[in-house]
């Protein structure tokens, strides 16, 4: 088998091929780390690489294969983790120059628990700065770029991991999502991404002044959903360390996983009540909608309005926490924050504490129409996005038949109208890879679920992922 055979190889599979003794975790390493040799030139996937700390995880895992004792559910797989997470003895930059230099002396919440699986990371890839652009580029590394078209961005702020999963560099990787950051770059890039639901995988750990958490969780990505599954039950579960986490036991989002969608009650929409998208993403969602009833679903439209718009509250709390964690790197040196991290401090320090306040009523209005929702639908589908991905720091001008000119701190929100919704309401939501629209580029669909469903989320992917299953064509830089 070749690298590149092996790299789109499922994580499960790639495990269960180190279990029989079929490959080691040393050689399937080197496989990946040739891979990334190969295409990262074209990419710019990583922030930092870790070829020998890669090759000493590998032999640990080979070694506790070797012993016969009982070995993690990704033991001696190689995996990608965004530069948000902090890794402990390996360059964490946060995509800041501020950070550039940083070598934390301890892991995050989800990097422990990574390492607990077995996994073998083999370094950290590229995001924005603090996860704060719809696209992946900073002043620590060169501009990712999306696989099926290098001219294009790959989305954000997971675009590293989105692009070495896509490009086959990998096939597992972590992401985060405080407004779409694992979706929307899934959608982009062509692969599946999922967002927990708010407080499954603890969030402690991290440079960043603690602040509320509002909107943001780590995130699985893969070429399919079993892996994602897999990796979100390792990474769930409460951990005190984290106000926010949910104290209760972790759903089994494996043993259903293979049951489908019949009898499921799955309400459709288009634009939810927010904004229309462009024709070439509304036939490729649209079409995907039959794959749910013909497996006997009870599939129908879904009126739902907003008001106000969700967006609004979540941009209120987004920019108050950038000043919580951030405004101090502003007031010591400006000149050394991206501009669009500099903007959000900036709006964020015009907010006063009523603002505040009202955006977390709306959020809390929110959660209760989606919880209202979802005793009606187990299952919504939507849009990930409006549009595909689009030139480097050239997004559509039009939207649907409207003029785009939505955007706020240079981001791009006209085109990605949709994700933060579900980090306000806290629902879990995945992407599904669903077609081909402009410029042969990947088109996305979201599947969103009740709080604290994300078992039926994973459900109802994997029975898409069967129906039209979405691997075979790959990225022109694979």
């Amino acid at each position: 088998m070749n690298d590149r055979d092996l790299m789109f190889m499922p994580p499960h599979k790639q495990r269960q091929l180190i279990v029989d003794g079929e490959i080691s975790s040393v050689e399937m390493t080197k496989a990946s780390l040739r891979r990334i040799a190969e295409l990262e030139p074209k990419l710019n996937a990583f922030i930092t690489l870790d070829e020998e700390g890669a090759l000493a995880a590998a032999r640990e895992a080979d070694a506790r294969q070797a012993s016969g004792d009982e070995t993690g559910s990704l033991n001696g797989v190689p995996i990608a983790v965004k530069d948000l997470e902090v890794t402990k003895g390996l360059r964490t930059t946060l995509g800041s120059t501020f950070f550039e230099n940083w070598i934390p002396d301890y892991d995050s919440v989800a990097v422990e628990r990574m390492r607990a699986t077995g996994a073998v990371i083999l370094g950290k890839t590229n995001t924005p700065e603090f996860g704060n652009r719809e696209e992946t580029f900073t002043n620590v590394a060169p501009t990712c770029n999306n696989p099926w078209d290098p001219a294009r961005m790959p989305g954000g702020s997971s675009g590293g991991t989105a692009a070495a999963i896509a490009s086959g560099m990998c096939s597992i990787g972590t992401g985060s999502d405080g407004g779409g950051s694992v979706r929307l770059p899934a959608s982009f890039c062509g692969i599946f991404g999922h967002k927990p639901t708010h407080g499954r995988i603890p969030r402690f750990g991290g440079q960043a002044k603690p602040a509320y958490n509002s909107a943001g969780t780590s995130g699985p990505m893969s070429n399919d959903v079993r892996d994602s599954a897999i990796l979100n039950q390792a990474l769930s579960g409460f951990d005190a360390r984290d106000p926010g986490s949910v104290k209760a036991d972790v759903p089994d989002y494996l043993s259903d996983l293979e049951t489908g969608v019949k009898g499921m009650r799955i309400g459709t929409t288009m634009t939810l009540g927010i904004s229309d998208v462009n024709a070439d993403v509304a036939e490729a969602v649209e079409s995907a909608w039959s794959a749910f009833s013909e497996q006997g679903a009870n599939v129908e439209p879904l009126e739902i309005k907003f008001d106000p718009v969700p967006r609004d509250a979540w941009w209120t709390l987004w920019t108050a926490g950038q000043v919580a964690m951030y405004g101090h790197l502003a007031d010591e040196s400006p000149e050394d924050l991206m501009p669009y991290t500099l903007d959000m401090i900036d709006h964020g320090k015009t907010l006063s504490g009523a603002d505040v306040s009202a955006a977390l009523r709306d959020v809390q209005n929110l959660q209760l129409k989606m919880h209202q929702l979802f005793e009606e639908f187990d299952l919504v589908l939507a849009p990930t996005n409006a549009a595909v991905a689009w030139p480097h720091l050239a997004p559509p001008s039009e939207i649907g038949s409207k003029k785009n000119d939505d955007q706020m701190a240079g981001i791009d929100y006209g085109a990605i109208p949709f994700t933060m919704v579900f980090n306000s309401s806290f629902n879990p939501a995945s992407s599904v890879p669903v077609g081909f629209g402009e410029g042969g580029m990947p088109v996305g669909m979201q599947i969103i679920g009740a709080y604290d469903d994300d078992a039926t989320v994973f459900r109802g992917s994997r029975a898409y992922e069967i129906a039209r299953p979405w691997v075979g064509t790959r990225p022109v830089v694979s």
